[in-house]
């Protein structure tokens, strides 16, 4: 509060406008992503059905990462996020890393979002310039909600979450009436459970495409952190966070196992457009052509959702970030509205470099693969900085593990398990030239920051020599 002639004057502030409908909603919403509505063509390309067996470890490892982030929010409510237990258990350095690293992860997600719009318009006007310029006013159409209200944003994604979850739930129940039916599609294909291991195999690609499939399937995860810190900020943590995190498990079994075992059940799994999201692919197969115009509607309101939550939620980093003095104090001046317009316009502009990308990439799928694989370089350090952060938490609390009543299942090796995983999946992405370059370009980034981190250190040091 500040005061103005004797009387006190409310400061300008971010709304907190979303009501708990708002939460639930975005937190499922957030499970479903790009990763599965438009990358598990490419996926399923690569890996036949034993994707669904990627998925599960995948599933099974950030389940663990997410009850570690549980644990560490719960031993002090006062932390809302990693941000704030990495800065206080690994020290500044680690909270800087992690702030700055999380907001540019959202911004290049937002920007392969971006490049998937682009292609998904393209299913209609079948000329890419004109895609572009589609997709250039949806964002922009993006931008001017996020600077009129958060309640805006919230009724936004509400709705687009409403209709990712409807269209799975539909898309599983067609195709298990397909299946008991014995749909045959236009080309002769009968829809059958047992396409899942009479077409090659399990692994018909053998190891090498199993490993492939790994990039794509760990960006359909990224957001799956948004559920805790949305659950740490609610009103009754101790009992919405615990509840949030264990909900995991179901919700990657139905969004992502079942639904791509539908999937390649009614389309054989070497019938699958790799270039096509296999959502309107499965319906266009099957001779339903309105109901795949449906279902590409369905999959560009769920890109444009990602996009959203990324324009909303970097702006909100940079706004953070420059109230810690982490960022140019200009980022933290709210508009009349109490939106952080100039965080909001740089994060935005940001992304539109997906529209040179998609000028000179191959291809919608090629650009969306290759700043994708940016994307997961981002999120494996993001994750594992909370399993270090974890680890070192148990070493220096171990009266408050012991006390806790959500821990980590095998807490003193599971985390370990885990970071082992994310070191295999940067050794894969490592392996092929697909994203080897792209994941290489994540390093120029940590550089940077290393860079700016050391610059920031030595005039905080030298300025009370100065005053002095």
């Amino acid at each position: 509060m500040a005061e103005d002639n004797g009387h006190q004057v409310e400061e300008p502030h971010l709304q907190r406008s979303l009501k708990n409908r708002h939460i639930q909603l975005i937190a499922i919403g957030g499970a479903i992503g790009t990763g599965l509505f438009m990358g598990s063509g490419r996926t399923v390309s690569y890996a036949g059905p034993s994707l669904l067996l990627i998925y599960l470890l995948i599933g099974v490892m950030l389940f663990i990462m997410m009850r570690a982030m549980g644990e560490l929010l719960l031993h002090d409510l006062n932390y809302k996020s990693f941000q704030d237990f990495a800065g206080d258990l690994l020290g500044p350095w680690a909270g800087f890393f992690a702030g700055w690293t999380y907001w540019i992860l959202w911004v290049v997600t937002a920007t392969a979002e971006i490049i998937v719009i682009a292609g998904y318009f393209d299913f209609w006007i079948h000329d890419l310039r004109w895609s572009m310029v589609a997709t250039l006013g949806l964002v922009l159409a993006l931008l001017a909600c996020n600077l009129l209200t958060v309640k805006l944003f919230g009724e936004i994604e509400f709705w687009f979450a409403l209709i990712k979850i409807i269209a799975i739930v539909v898309l599983i129940v067609v195709g298990l009436v397909l299946v008991v039916t014995g749909f045959t599609s236009p080309d002769g294909t009968v829809a059958s459970v047992t396409y899942l291991w009479d077409r090659g195999g399990v692994f018909p690609t053998g190891l090498d495409g199993f490993l492939k499939a790994f990039q794509i399937a760990v960006f359909a995860f990224i957001g799956i952190e948004l559920i805790g810190t949305a659950a740490a900020e609610t009103s009754d943590p101790r009992t919405t966070l615990p509840r949030a995190i264990n909900a995991i498990p179901v919700r990657i079994v139905v969004f992502y196992v079942l639904t791509l075992a539908v999937i390649m059940t009614v389309t054989p799994w070497d019938k699958v457009d790799p270039d096509v999201s296999p959502f309107v692919n499965l319906f266009s197969l099957v001779g339903f052509a309105a109901a795949a115009g449906v279902m590409n509607f369905v999959v560009l309101t769920s890109a444009s959702s990602s996009a959203n939550s990324g324009i909303f939620s970097t702006s909100r980093m940079l706004y953070g970030l420059s109230q810690h003095g982490q960022a140019p104090k200009s980022f933290s001046t709210l508009s009349s509205h109490n939106i952080p317009a100039r965080a909001l316009y740089m994060s935005v502009g940001l992304t539109l470099i997906a529209f040179p990308i998609l000028i000179l990439g191959e291809s919608v799928m090629a650009a969306f693969e290759t700043v994708s694989t940016v994307s997961v370089g981002l999120v494996l350090f993001i994750w594992s900085l909370i399993l270090v952060c974890y680890i070192k938490y148990r070493r220096d609390h171990p009266e408050a593990h012991a006390k806790a009543a959500f821990k980590v299942p095998g807490a003193a090796f599971t985390p370990w398990v885990v970071l082992a995983f994310f070191v295999f999946v940067v050794y894969v992405l490592l392996s092929y030239d697909d994203t080897r370059t792209a994941l290489l370009l994540t390093l120029v980034w940590f550089v940077g920051l290393t860079i700016a981190w050391f610059v920031r250190s030595r005039l905080a040091s030298a300025q009370p020599r100065r005053q002095a």
